[in-house]
């Protein structure tokens, strides 16, 4: 191998070589290297072009400025107020329907789990039906549902359990009720998918030693489960924090998320730097906040490896 590849450039071959030893042939290589030309080509890419022109001066007309250097992008990003509460919301937000998501596809998972014939069939068509769906059409359903004229305001003062309507869209409350809706089918399957290769009878046997059935779920299921709760806990969140259909269609004015702070730096105010600075930002603090999420979770069983 190393006569073969002795001419490569020493940082290719630092890349080329590890890869060659894990994949133990070249024939593999050679069956994994579309996936590695596809994340090149289409994130590896256009990160580094978001880099570059997150570094690039902002011109009088608010054009992009190639060729030139600077960091005032970031410099706005950590000093504009209305930037630095648009990272503290999205955070909010996606921290909230990610414990929602995980609690409900945690139990939805375990219903789905022990369920059989019709039922689990039953079960699984409807986590699969909505992502046969557009997300823009799914989301902006919520508005007959939830706005102050919608169904549940209706039904909710009928019962007399409201004495008049509740603004749940738009605003804070239908972003997240939108977002949990589109992330708990990912959740729901990810966690799935590890329960399904569980064995019963770990819980039968803790059953037999005296333990109840909520104490049997919690230390025996949960622990066996956690690779995918894991799973389920990255996608939500990281989808989430960057959602742009939920607090596009259903946010308050007041409340904007990063997403469209991004979009409106770029497509309304043409301040390239800055909107591919925030998005870099957000990125990072993304990354650090998923490495957290994982450690914390590791904790109680799983490791990030499975996920």
């Amino acid at each position: 191998m190393s006569g073969t590849h002795s001419s490569l450039p020493a940082p290719v071959a630092r890349v080329w070589e590890p890869l060659l030893e894990r994949s133990r042939s070249k024939r593999a290589l050679l069956l994994m290297a579309p996936l590695l030309l596809f994340e090149l080509l289409l994130f590896v890419a256009p990160f580094l072009i978001l880099l570059r022109i997150s570094v690039t001066e902002g011109s009088t007309d608010l054009r992009y400025a190639p060729g030139t250097w600077s960091l005032e992008g970031y410099a706005e990003v950590f000093s504009t107020d209305v930037l630095l509460s648009a990272i503290a919301y999205s955070f909010k937000m996606g921290l909230t329907a990610t414990a929602i998501t995980v609690v409900i596809a945690t139990g939805y998972a375990y219903a789905i789990w022990r369920a059989e014939g019709l039922l689990k069939s039953v079960l699984l068509f409807s986590v699969i039906l909505p992502l046969l769906t557009t997300l823009v059409i799914k989301t902006y359903a919520f508005w007959p549902l939830l706005s102050p004229t919608g169904t549940v305001n209706d039904v909710l003062v009928s019962l007399n359990l409201i004495s008049e309507p509740i603004q749940f869209v738009p605003g804070t409350i239908g972003v997240i009720v939108g977002q949990v809706y589109i992330v708990l089918p990912y959740a729901v399957l990810a966690i799935y998918s590890v329960l399904s290769t569980m064995d019963w009878g770990l819980v039968e046997a803790a059953r037999d030693l005296g333990a109840s059935r909520p104490r049997a779920s919690l230390e025996i299921v949960v622990p066996q489960a956690m690779p995918g709760i894991i799973v389920a806990t990255v996608i939500s969140f990281a989808w989430s924090v960057g959602a742009y259909a939920a607090p596009g269609l259903l946010g308050a004015g007041d409340d904007l998320a990063f997403a469209l702070e991004v979009e409106q730096r770029l497509l309304s105010n043409l301040q390239w730097e800055v909107a591919t600075a925030y998005a870099l930002v957000m990125l990072l603090l993304m990354l650090v906040s998923v490495a957290a999420l994982t450690a914390v979770l590791n904790v109680f069983g799983g490791e990030f490896e499975y996920a």
